[in-house]
C-alpha cells in the first residue's frame, strides 16, 4: 500500500506508470473530465478498454430522472444543479479553469471523442444507492500488478493533482497487492454486469460530446449565454407570476391582433404586474400601448378580476370603443366590460361620468387599474382640506378594498425629476415602500431603500444638467446613475424605441416604418393688410394687461386681510411653506396671458373668442362695482380660482365668471366669497377698466381680419390644394390637421369643407372632445343620422381600422380630418400619410404624439410628411418671447397635475430650448432624441428575458450545455460589430458582501461580459450591460445555423481549436482591462456617499473568471 499525497508524489504520475500497454481501466467516479483524458493521453490511447460508471445518475434520459416533466405545462422548471452539474464538468470542473481559459476545449473534444468510440463504454448509476468511488487498473500480464485507488473524487485534472481544488488535503490510497485488488475489481464488475443497477449511456455521452466540437449556431451561443445570466429569472417563474394558458387569453381576437413585440410585452407586463403588484409601459410613440394594455386587461378579465381604465377626458372616447357592443368595435367578439371614468373624475363627488354615478362608485373594489398617461399623477404636493387627484386615487383607489394591481401608460414617465417616476412607482407600492420590499424579497435585487434610489439619481441628474451642452450626452447619465437605479427601472418597466424593434424584431410579417420627408415649416403673418398690428405688438399689448379680474384677493383692504387668509392659506407638503392664495393668483394670471398667447398662435378665430370672453367677464365685474356703489347693499364677488385647477387650457372653454346667482348659488359651493365692502374698490376698478381697453383695442384690431384675409388660412388652402394635385403615395389624398383648441378646429372645419366637397368631392371631417363629431359625409344607410367619434375615425382610416369588417355597407370614406389633441393618442391612423400642425404645441412631446397617429409600423405609405405652421417671427425672438412669458410664472403650475407644465427643468437653459425648437423645424425627431431630461427607454433587460422564455418553451432546457463553447459571425460594422470576441464570463469567487458591492456596479454580477477587438482595444466594457446584450443579440438572433463565411476562416486560422493562443491572450486582456476599471470605480467610490467598493474583495485575475461562452466576429 502507498500513500500519494497529491504535492510531493501526483496520483496522475502513479496511474502513468501503472498504466501498461492491453491494461483495462476501471474506474467509478461521480465526474469525467476531458482535461483528465489530455493529462493521460497518451497512457488511454494504449490501453485495451476503458469502463467508467457514474456514480450518480448522469446522462440519464430525461423521463427517467425528470418525473416533473409531465407538471410541465406552461411554465418552465430548469433541472436541479446537482442533475447538471456532473454533466457540465464533463468539460472541466470549476477548478479546471485556468485549462479551459485555453480554450482549447474543443480540439481536446475532438480528440477525446475519437478516443471514447474505439475505447471507452460509460455506464451510469441509475437507482438512489451511492456507489464508492475508485480507479482499478487491470494489467495485461502477470509481469505487472493490478493497482486500485481510492478514495477519488472524480475523473479531472484536481484528482489527478495537476490543478489546485478546494480541498483542504487530497491524499489517496494505492493498493496493489493481489488479495485488496481482486476485491475492488471483481466488486467493479459485478456492478457492471448489473441492468438493474446501471443503464448504459456511451451513446449520450459521445453525441454529448460531440455537441463541444461540432460549430454550433450563432442563436444557441446567444441563448447560452442568455441561459446563465437570467437562469434566477427562470427559477423565479412560476404558474404564479407568468400568464395562465387554461385562461384562453392566447385565443383572445386582441391576443391575435398583437405584433410579436407588443406580445412579449404584454407577457412581460403581466410577469412584473403578479411579481411586483405595478408596471409602467412606456414604449414609444407608435408602438401601440393601447393594444398591448388591452391585452393585459382581457388576460385579468378572464380571471374573473374588475379593471378600470382611468383616462384624461379627452382621450375616453378611444377606451370606450372597445368595452361596448358597437359594430365600430373591432373586438366585439372579446366582449371587453372594464370600465372607464377621468382622470378629474376621482375629485367629483357628484353628477354622472359615462353613465357611472359618481357618488355611488365604490372606488376601492378594482383589482386592476389602468392609468392611461399616468404621467398626469407626478404631482404629490399636499394641499390644507383639499385632497388632491393623486391622494384621492392613492387613498381611496389603490389602498382601500382589495388588492389593487396599476398598469401605467405614459410616453414620458420621467420628465426632469426623478420624483415624478417615484410617485408614479408609488401607486404600485400603495406609497409603502419598506413593506413592498419586504413582499417581494429578493426578486428586487436592490441595496438601498426606493427613497434613497431616488434621492441619488436625482442628484446625479442635477450634477449632469450643470455639464456643457456638448458633454450632457445619454451615455454620461447613464454612467453616473448606479445599479439601483437600474434594477428598479427593470423591474417595473418596459420601455422600448422604435429603432430597438426595427433592429431586435423579424418585422417582416408587419412592414417597416415609413420614411419621414424632412418637415415643412412656414411662418405666416396674421394677415397681409397693413392696417393691423402684428404679433411682436399684440404680445406688448397682452403684456400691459393686469387680468385684474382673476386676482381679487390682491386688492382686499390690509385692515381685512387677515379675516381672508384663514380661508385661504394651503399647506403645501414639498418644503414650500405656506401657498397664499395671491401668489396662486399671481400664477394664474400668467397662465391666462399663456392662454391668450398661444390661441393668437393657434388662429385669429379663437384669440378673438378668448377676448370675447375677457371682455365679458370684466363687464360683468365692473357692472357689480357700479350696482354696489349705487345701492350700498353689501354684495359679494366669488375668487374663482378653484374653477382653474383643473381647467385644461387647451381644449375647454374657460370657466366662465358668472357671478350673477348671488351669494347662495350652489354653483360657489367650495369657494371663497370677498365682501366688496373689504375691497379697495378705485384701485381695483381702475385695474379693470385698463384691462378692458386693451382687450377692446384689441378685438377692434381682430375685427379686420376677415377668413378671406386670414394669411395662414389662405396658405392652408394652397398646401391643400397642391398636396391633391400632387400625391406622393400614389392616389392617397388623406389629410389629417390638428389644432389645440376646437375653436380653431371649429373655424377651419367651417372655412375648409365646403369649397373641398364641391370643388374636389373631397368630404371633411371634425371631432374636438368637447362637441359632437361633424363631418359632410351622409352615412349610405342613413343619411340623417349623425357621425360617432369611432365612426369618424373608421371613414378616415379604412384600412388601420378595419372598416371592411365593422361597416362593410358604407361605400364613403373621410379624405380631410381636423382634430384636436383629443386623438393625438392611441390612434393608430396610419392610412394618412401627412399631418399639419395648424399651431405648434408649446410641449414638443406633443407634436411627436400627434405625429405618431401616421407615423407606425406596418403603414402603407412609403413616405409620410409633417407640415408645421410657425408664427411670424425669428426663432430667436420667439424664443425671448416665451422666457419673458414663463419669467411671470415662477410658482408651480395651478393645475396641480403637471401636464404639459410650460415650465422644465431647463427654462433657463435657452440654449437647449433652442435647439429643440431649431430641429422641430429641420426634421422628425424621436421622444428619445429631445434630451430634455432622462429617457428610460431601452434601459431595461425584459426583451432578454422575453427572449429566453421563448425559446425555453421551445427548445427546452439549456442545463446541459457545457460552458465554454462558442460562434463565429461575420463583422458588420454598421450595426457595431467590429472584428472582435464578446466573452461571457462567471465571476466565482466574489459572493456574500464583497459581492454585493461589486454587483451595484455590474447590474449582471455574477456574469461579465467584454467586447475585445482583435487588436486588444475594449470596445464595449463590462460596464454597457445592456449595449453588449444588444450587439450579442443583433449578431445571432435568428441564425439558427452556424455561418461557413464566418466560421470557415476561423478554423483555419486557429487549425480548428487546436491553436488558441491569441484567444486566450485576449480572454486575459479583458480581464486584466475589468479590473483595470474595477479599480478606477474603487477609488471614485472612496469618495462618493454609501458603501465603498475600495477595500472589499480583489478580482485578482484570470483564474477568478470561469468562461461561459464566447462569441468570435470574423472580420471578411
Amino acid at each position: 500500500m502507498k500513500l500519494i499525497d497529491n504535492i510531493n508524489d501526483l496520483l496522475g504520475d502513479d496511474i502513468k506508470q501503472s498504466v501498461q500497454p492491453g491494461a483495462r481501466l476501471k474506474i467509478a467516479a461521480s465526474t469525467f473530465s476531458i482535461y483528465a483524458y489530455e493529462a493521460l493521453k497518451r497512457e488511454l490511447e494504449s490501453v485495451e478498454s476503458f469502463e467508467f460508471i457514474f456514480t450518480s445518475p448522469t446522462f440519464m434520459p430525461d423521463e427517467v430522472t425528470d418525473a416533473a416533466k409531465k407538471e410541465r405545462r406552461e411554465f418552465h422548471i430548469p433541472k436541479s444543479p446537482s442533475e447538471t452539474q456532473s454533466e457540465r464538468s464533463f468539460y472541466g470542473t470549476e477548478f479546471e479553469v485556468q485549462l479551459k481559459n485555453k480554450l482549447t476545449q474543443r480540439a481536446i473534444a475532438r480528440e477525446c471523442a475519437d478516443w471514447m468510440r474505439r475505447k471507452a463504454k460509460f455506464r451510469s448509476n441509475s437507482g438512489v444507492a451511492s456507489m464508492q468511488q475508485f480507479a482499478a487498473v487491470q494489467t495485461a500480464g502477470p509481469a505487472a500488478p493490478n493497482a486500485v485507488y481510492m478514495p477519488l473524487h472524480g475523473f479531472t485534472a484536481v484528482d489527478l493533482g495537476y490543478q489546485r481544488g478546494n480541498a483542504v488535503s487530497n491524499i489517496v490510497n494505492k493498493f496493489d497487492e493481489p488479495a485488496n485488488t481482486g476485491v475492488f475489481l471483481s466488486l467493479f464488475d459485478q456492478i457492471w454486469a448489473d441492468p438493474d443497477k446501471l443503464t448504459d449511456v456511451t451513446t449520450l455521452v459521445c453525441e454529448h460530446i460531440a455537441s463541444v466540437y461540432q460549430e454550433n449556431s450563432p442563436e444557441r451561443i446567444y441563448f447560452l449565454m442568455l441561459y446563465n445570466i437570467f437562469n434566477e429569472f427562470l427559477e423565479d417563474l412560476n404558474e404564479d407570476v407568468l400568464p395562465n394558458d387554461r385562461t384562453g387569453y392566447l385565443d383572445t381576437l386582441v391576443w391575435q391582433k398583437l405584433f410579436n413585440f407588443q406580445r412579449d410585452a404584454a407577457t412581460g407586463i403581466i410577469n412584473k404586474l403578479e411579481t411586483y403588484n405595478g408596471c409602467i409601459l412606456a414604449d414609444s410613440v407608435g408602438l401601440g400601448k393601447t393594444f398591448t394594455a388591452l391585452a393585459v386587461i382581457k388576460y385579468y378579465e378572464l380571471r374573473n378580476r374588475s379593471v378600470l381604465v382611468l383616462c384624461p377626458k379627452k382621450l375616453a372616447d378611444n377606451w370606450l370603443t372597445y368595452n361596448r357592443n358597437l359594430k365600430t368595435n373591432i373586438f366585439a367578439k372579446d366582449r371587453f366590460n372594464y370600465e372607464v371614468l377621468c382622470h378629474t373624475d376621482l375629485q367629483r363627488t357628484s353628477g354622472e361620468s359615462f353613465g357611472t354615478p359618481l357618488n355611488r362608485v365604490n372606488w376601492g373594489n378594482y383589482d386592476l387599474v389602468v392609468i392611461d398617461e399616468s404621467h398626469n399623477f407626478r404631482n404629490n404636493d399636499v394641499y390644507k382640506d383639499k385632497e388632491t387627484r393623486y391622494q384621492k386615487l392613492m387613498n381611496t383607489v389603490i389602498k382601500q378594498g382589495v388588492k389593487t394591481k396599476v398598469l401605467m401608460l405614459s410616453a414620458t414617465p420621467v420628465n426632469n425629476r426623478f420624483n415624478d417616476l417615484r410617485n408614479q412607482l408609488a401607486l404600485a407600492y400603495e406609497g409603502n415602500a419598506g413593506e413592498w420590499r419586504n413582499k417581494v424579497g429578493d426578486k428586487l435585487r436592490t441595496e438601498k431603500d426606493i427613497d434613497e434610489i431616488f434621492r441619488r439619481a436625482q442628484a446625479a441628474f442635477n450634477n449632469w444638467t450643470k455639464l456643457p451642452p456638448e458633454e450632457r450626452t445619454a451615455s454620461a447619465i447613464l454612467a453616473a446613475l448606479d445599479f439601483d437605479f437600474f434594477e428598479l427601472l427593470d423591474s417595473v418597466t418596459i420601455a422600448r424605441s422604435r429603432k430597438h424593434i426595427e433592429t431586435f424584431y423579424d418585422t417582416k410579417d408587419i412592414g417597416t416604418f415609413p420614411e419621414r420627408l424632412k418637415p415643412l415649416s412656414f411662418h405666416c403673418p396674421l394677415t397681409q393688410r397693413m392696417d393691423v398690428i402684428g404679433f411682436n405688438d399684440i404680445f406688448n399689448q397682452l403684456s400691459l394687461l393686469k387680468l385684474a379680474v382673476y386676482a381679487p384677493v390682491g386688492y382686499i383692504l390690509p385692515s381685512r386681510i387677515k379675516k381672508y387668509e384663514d380661508m385661504y392659506d394651503t399647506e403645501v407638503a414639498s418644503g414650500g411653506g405656506k401657498l397664499k392664495q395671491a401668489d396662486r393668483e399671481k400664477s394664474l394670471q400668467a397662465l391666462m396671458t399663456v392662454n391668450l398667447l398661444k390661441r393668437l398662435e393657434s388662429s385669429v378665430a379663437s384669440f378673438r373668442l378668448t377676448l370675447q370672453s375677457l371682455q365679458s367677464n370684466h363687464q360683468k365685474a365692473l357692472a357689480k362695482i357700479t350696482a354696489f356703489k349705487k345701492s350700498g347693499k353689501a354684495a359679494k364677488f366669488t375668487d374663482h380660482t378653484p374653477d382653474f385647477e383643473d381647467a385644461d387650457f387647451d381644449d375647454e372653454l374657460l370657466p366662465d365668471l358668472d357671478d350673477d346667482q348671488g351669494s347662495e348659488s350652489s354653483s360657489t359651493g367650495g369657494k371663497v366669497q370677498i365682501d366688496l365692502g373689504d375691497m379697495d374698490l378705485p384701485s381695483w376698478e381702475h385695474d379693470l377698466a385698463g384691462d378692458l381697453a386693451v382687450i377692446d383695442g384689441l378685438l377692434a384690431e381682430m375685427a379686420k381680419i376677415p377668413p378671406a384675409d386670414d394669411a395662414k388660412l389662405q396658405h392652408l388652402k394652397a398646401q391643400i390644394e397642391h398636396k391633391l394635385a400632387h400625391p406622393f403615395n400614389p392616389g392617397n389624398r388623406k389629410l389629417l390637421i390638428f389644432t389645440a383648441f376646437a375653436d380653431t378646429a371649429n373655424y377651419l372645419y367651417d372655412n375648409l369643407a365646403p369649397g373641398l366637397f364641391q370643388k374636389h368631392g373631397i368630404h371633411t371631417g371634425k371631432v374636438t372632445g368637447s362637441t359632437e363629431p361633424k363631418t359632410t359625409l351622409r352615412l349610405a344607410a342613413n343619411p340623417r343620422q349623425g357621425v360617432d367619434f369611432q365612426t369618424m375615425l373608421t371613414l378616415f382610416a379604412p384600412r388601420a381600422k378595419e372598416k371592411a369588417l365593422t361597416m362593410p355597407h358604407e361605400p364613403g370614406e373621410i379624405d380631410v380630418l381636423i382634430g384636436t389633441d383629443c386623438i393625438s393618442e392611441g390612434q393608430n391612423l396610419q392610412d394618412c400619410d401627412t399631418v399639419i400642425n395648424y399651431d405648434i404645441h408649446w410641449n414638443p412631446v406633443r407634436i411627436i404624439q400627434r405625429f405618431g397617429r401616421v407615423d407606425r409600423i406596418g403603414s402603407p405609405n412609403a413616405r409620410i410628411q409633417l407640415v408645421n405652421y410657425w408664427p411670424d417671427i425669428s426663432l430667436d425672438e420667439y424664443i425671448r418671447l416665451k422666457e419673458r412669458v414663463e419669467s411671470r410664472m415662477m410658482i408651480a403650475d395651478v393645475t396641480a397635475t403637471g401636464d404639459d407644465n410650460v415650465l422644465s427643468a431647463q427654462s433657463n437653459d435657452v440654449a437647449y430650448r433652442k435647439e429643440q425648437l431649431r430641429r422641430l423645424q429641420e426634421e422628425v425627431i424621436e421622444m428619445e432624441d429631445l434630451k430634455t431630461g432622462v429617457s428610460i427607454t431601452d434601459l431595461g433587460l425584459n426583451d432578454f428575458r422575453m427572449d429566453l422564455l421563448n425559446y425555453v418553451k421551445a427548445h427546452g432546457d439549456l442545463a446541459r450545455l457545457p460552458n465554454g463553447l462558442h460562434a463565429v459571425v461575420p463583422a458588420n460594422p454598421e450595426k457595431g460589430l467590429q472584428p472582435g470576441v464578446i466573452f461571457t464570463l462567471r465571476n466565482r469567487l466574489l459572493s456574500g458582501t464583497a459581492g454585493a458591492v461589486v454587483q451595484q456596479k455590474n447590474r449582471l454580477h455574477p456574469y461579465y461580459l467584454v467586447y475585445i477587438g482583435m487588436d486588444g482595444s475594449i470596445i464595449a466594457d463590462h460596464m454597457e450591460v445592456k449595449a453588449l446584450l444588444d450587439l450579442a443579440r443583433n449578431a445571432c438572433k435568428g441564425r439558427s445555423e452556424p455561418v461557413p463565411a464566418a466560421f470557415e476562416p476561423f478554423n483555419k486560422a486557429t487549425d480548428d481549436g487546436r491553436n488558441m493562443r491569441m484567444f486566450s491572450n485576449l480572454l486575459d486582456q479583458a480581464i486584466h482591462s475589468m479590473i483595470e476599471r474595477q479599480q478606477e470605480k474603487d477609488v471614485d467610490s472612496l469618495f462618493s456617499p454609501g458603501k465603498t467598493s475600495a477595500l472589499v474583495g480583489e478580482i485578482a485575475g484570470l483564474e477568478d473568471f470561469e468562461l461561459i461562452s464566447f462569441l468570435v466576429i470574423q472580420a471578411p
